[in-house]
């Protein structure tokens, strides 16, 4: 009779077989090739309905955090006080519209959090290789490296350690793998090791090395054009809030924006500001990078069908 691991057993793979039953506890690494492993069912995360859009969630990478309805809320009553105070009716929209895009605009770049990723994922392909070299199955490599993964990635091989070990095809936990992580370098791992799971052959460690290699030569070169782009972000965000400064002083102690207290004033005033900011956003615009393109996984497969 085979021998039949408790449920307490960590790895059951490891368990001893009965030579009667040969398929009895062999381990992802004894399986051969990639199509004889069973599929599973689709995963939760994607088809619940709380899943998060994933054009949302880019635009609000781009554009910073999303916007809270309690602090819309105060900025339009803020408004609303001011222009009851001062009589200026178009405070009840500079003012909420003020508290609401400034933090945005003048807000550090999204980039710097690619980069940590992009960082993320060259130290994960570094660690994966050094895990394969011991000798150990693909699958195995890539669930023992959870526990060293650095946390800008973590939610991405988790759920890449969840599908395999649920018994999902290597192959389509990596591509979805890719999909997570959303990133045309994420790609680049991805289909490593895609081709390493068909082919099952030596060397995999060898070229994880080398594009663990390339991706921190990419790092370096991304965190260079990061810093020079901070300098003109740096000197606008200073140049706004010495603005909005001067601007206040003299509200409260002269009579220099008497002439804006008008209907005409106040339209000008509004064209005037409304230039100011449309600066700020050219700025920004200017200084956002273009994400290379992807080729895995499915919204490459929309990209190239649109």
């Amino acid at each position: 009779m085979a021998s039949i691991c408790p449920a307490s057993t960590p790895n059951p793979a490891r368990c001893h077989r009965d030579p009667a039953h040969p398929g009895a506890g062999r381990g992802a690494a004894d399986r051969g090739p990639d199509r004889h492993r069973r599929r599973a069912p689709p995963d939760p995360e994607t088809t619940s309905g709380a899943t998060t859009n994933p054009g949302w969630g880019a635009w609000v990478a781009a554009h910073g955090q999303a916007a809270d309805p309690d602090s819309d809320l105060v900025g339009f009553g803020v408004g609303v006080l001011v222009a009851l105070l001062t009589g200026w009716l178009v405070t009840a929209l500079l003012v909420p519209a003020a508290l609401a895009g400034l933090p945005v605009l003048l807000s550090p770049s999204p980039a710097a959090s690619k980069i940590d990723r992009l960082e993320a994922m060259e130290e994960w392909t570094r660690s994966l290789s050094g895990v394969l070299t011991v000798g150990i199955g693909l699958e195995e490599a890539l669930i023992a490296t959870l526990r060293s993964t650095p946390d800008p990635i973590r939610p991405e091989v988790t759920r890449l350690a969840t599908r395999l070990r649920a018994r999902w095809s290597t192959e389509e936990a990596l591509r979805m793998f890719a999909d997570d992580l959303d990133d045309a370098t994420g790609d680049l791992v991805a289909a490593n090791l895609i081709l390493a799971a068909r082919r099952r052959g030596t060397g995999v460690a060898n070229v994880l090395e080398s594009l663990a290699e390339s991706v921190a030569a990419d790092v370096r070169a991304r965190r260079a054009i990061e810093a020079d782009r901070a300098k003109p972000r740096a000197t606008a965000r200073w140049v706004t809030l010495i603005t909005l400064g001067v601007l206040a002083v003299l509200a409260l102690t002269g009579s220099y924006i008497t002439p804006y207290s008008t209907p005409l004033g106040q339209m000008i005033l509004v064209l005037l500001l409304g230039g100011y900011v449309a600066t700020l956003v050219g700025m920004r615009r200017m200084a956002a990078g273009k994400p290379l393109p992807r080729f895995i996984g499915a919204t490459a497969r929309q990209q190239a069908e649109s």
